[in-house]
């Protein structure tokens, strides 16, 4: 059965067709929120919340191709919110690790770290380039937006990176 087909079957509320789009779907949207939260516990909440949300909105599926794209989006717009729901907490713990940090040497959690202080725009974008390896064009399609504010976005925040790290270097 093609992927379209797996769709429409799911939008009339075939729970079996429903799985297995979940199925082909949980892994890349847990790496998704796994990027976000950086625990296991809260990626797993994430993805069976999303799971739940698609599943009642199902039928707003205009175009069946377009599934992947639509439940990305439910995802990130929920981590994004629940980012931000807990952003005070999270900055506070990034700014106990770099002054706990012993070592000048740039690591990934360093990095992730400055990824973190950015706007959450900015950190979408560079997210899905750089974590999930997506294209400019997919990236776009996610976000419903033209593929040079992607672009603007991607190198905004990577000279915004590059500040951020070279400060920490020197000091």
């Amino acid at each position: 059965m093609d992927f379209e087909q797996l769709v429409k079957r799911a939008q009339k509320y075939d729970d079996e067709a429903f799985y297995e789009l979940i199925s082909l779907h949980k892994m890349s949207l847990y790496k998704i929120a796994y990027s976000y939260f950086r625990n296991e516990h809260d990626a797993t909440e994430a993805v069976q919340e999303v799971t739940f949300r698609a599943y009642k909105e199902i039928k707003k599926v205009r175009q069946p191709q377009f599934f992947t794209t639509w439940i990305t989006r439910i995802m990130i717009n929920y981590c994004s919110r629940e980012y931000s729901r807990k952003k005070k907490t999270s900055l506070q713990e990034v700014d106990k690790g770099v002054e706990d940090s012993e070592s000048a040497t740039l690591t990934k959690i360093d990095l992730e770290q400055h990824i973190a202080l950015l706007d959450p725009q900015l950190q979408v974008v560079v997210k899905l380039k750089y974590f999930h390896d997506l294209t400019i064009g997919q990236i776009a399609d996610i976000l419903k937006c033209p593929e040079g504010t992607v672009k603007t976005r991607l190198y905004k925040s990577l000279k915004l990176l590059k500040v951020s790290l070279a400060k920490e270097w020197l000091s």
